[in-house]
């Protein structure tokens, strides 16, 4: 009896009657807890990472306080929304990888914490809030641009490509550039050339970035039959396009330089010799086997893009080294 009370006091499981299976017990905050963990919260802060400083490379300085943080918040709600929808279609295939069997949704029966409608609900939600902040308070066709990033995320990438073919994640990719598209549009109205650059070195930063995580947990994908390109092809493959793409992400970087001006030149091309370097190491260290030269390559990824994009923001604000 004591424990029974302990467990009931408690956020634990609660046993049936007569030895029925335990059902997880559902409170408001837990609740919210498990929907802001499907939102993938630590991606939606890298494309953020994007947003700001296209914001003020568009302005050429810092643009109102107010139309940053709106166009932040509609941008984070959009990824939210395509996040969570993500994980509402995917549920059969994270509760058997491993690096996600413990999201939300992945959870069944009696372990469950959400149900996969609340899910739904949450996500569709997320993406009318995204639309309508956008839409109101900075402009129709940033909240178009935002939409169409849920859209291609969902139908294009989640439903469409990520099952049947190993090009997934290059075409699928393009739903992450989108908010290049939706910062440069909040503050000048319009996508200029400049802004599909930017698209451009995400779009081509994504293969190396993801296919180095797919190599590391291989076995993952192969168990959920995600044909991911290094379950179809071998390391020495995969290895061998991650350097192509690599060479066309940091040729991109360089395309705008005319626009953003020398001293982020100079950034770039530091930055993007460090990223070939780790790139042809890759390549090296898989042909003998390394295990640990792919999430070397993901982690340096990451660091990679942060830095690029705080070049762009830094040099956006200086008055000299146009």
């Amino acid at each position: 009896m004591t424990q029974a009370a302990g467990t009931l006091r408690g956020h634990g499981p609660l046993a049936g009657p007569l030895g029925a299976p335990e059902v997880t017990r559902r409170s408001v905050r837990l609740v919210a807890r498990s929907l802001f963990a499907l939102t993938k919260p630590r991606i939606i802060e890298l494309l953020l990472v994007t947003t700001l400083p296209t914001m003020l490379l568009a302005q050429r300085g810092l643009p109102p306080v107010w139309l940053m943080a709106a166009t932040l918040t509609g941008g984070a709600l959009a990824a939210a929304s395509a996040n969570t929808l993500n994980c509402f279609i995917d549920r059969d295939i994270d509760a058997v990888m491993r690096r996600t069997s413990r999201r939300p949704l992945a959870a069944t029966g009696a372990k469950a914490v959400i149900r996969p409608g609340e899910a739904l609900v949450s996500g569709i939600l997320l993406g009318a809030a995204s639309t309508v902040l956008l839409g109101m308070l900075v402009n129709w066709l940033s909240a178009a641009l935002a939409d169409g990033a849920i859209l291609f995320y969902v139908f294009v990438y989640t439903l469409g490509l990520k099952r049947r073919t190993a090009s997934n994640i290059v075409i699928g990719g393009a739903a992450g550039c989108f908010p290049v598209l939706v910062g440069w549009a909040a503050v000048t109205g319009r996508v200029s050339l400049a802004a599909v650059v930017l698209f451009a070195i995400i779009f081509f930063w994504t293969p190396p970035h993801f296919w180095a995580l797919a190599m590391k947990f291989r076995d993952d994908y192969a168990a959920a039959g995600v044909p991911m390109l290094p379950v179809v092809a071998p390391a020495s493959v995969v290895a061998r396009k991650i350097v192509l793409y690599s060479y066309a992400m940091v040729a991109a970087t360089l395309v705008l330089v005319p626009y953003a001006g020398w001293l982020y030149g100079g950034c770039a091309a530091g930055l993007g010799a460090w990223f070939l370097v780790e790139a042809h190491r890759l390549r090296a260290r898989v042909a003998v086997g390394d295990s640990r030269a792919p999430m070397r390559l993901f982690h340096q990824s990451i660091a990679y893009l942060t830095l690029l994009f705080a070049a762009v923001a830094v040099t956006a604000l200086i008055p000299w080294g146009r």
